[in-house]
């Protein structure tokens, strides 16, 4: 498997892997929402190959962690998809374990998640709640998570996760 930034002749493909794998488009929009903004990053887009073609994707982006009066920066991680044909085969976990060292290497120094409360504790990931971050919509808690990429970046960051504007469709 090769992990590597997406480049243009993968948008289509990426598209159509994640409108497979979530059986609609909503991810796919948001995807081409947040490469209009400044909220994308192309180092943190990443796709997956397998014996020759793209398998998978994975998007981190900007966000904030905003109290009364200060923003934090953080990294939103969403979407994950791996094409239905090549599921199963670890190609997700490769995904995300990749854009996680990435982002480390970027200089970042915290993701914010909302997925499967089983799945991405395996990662690091904790309940945002534990760190007193919230989510700006309602959402099981065990569901909303957070990982510090540096050791205690959390620790004085309290408040309200925004979302670039893409993530409001």
């Amino acid at each position: 498997m090769n992990i590597r930034p997406e480049q243009a002749m993968d948008v289509f493909t990426i598209k159509t892997i994640n409108d497979l794998a979530f059986e609609g488009h909503k991810e796919s929009e948001l995807i081409a929402g947040i490469r209009q903004t400044d909220a994308f990053i192309p180092e943190l887009s990443l796709v997956a190959e397998w014996e020759g073609e793209i398998a998978g994707h994975v998007l981190f982006s900007h966000i904030s962690i905003e109290d009364e009066t200060e923003s934090f920066p953080s990294l939103a991680l969403a979407p994950v998809a791996v094409h239905p044909d090549h599921q199963l085969k670890g190609i997700g976990s490769n995904l995300i374990r990749e854009g996680i060292n990435r982002a480390k290497k970027l200089g970042h120094s915290s993701v914010v998640v909302l997925g499967h409360p089983e799945y991405y504790p395996t990662f690091g990931f904790i309940p945002a709640e534990q760190k007193g971050i919230v989510a700006p919509f309602e959402v099981p808690s065990e569901a909303f998570m957070v990982l510090e990429l540096v050791p205690n970046a959390l620790d004085l960051v309290k408040g309200k996760v925004k979302y670039s504007d893409p993530f409001n469709i």
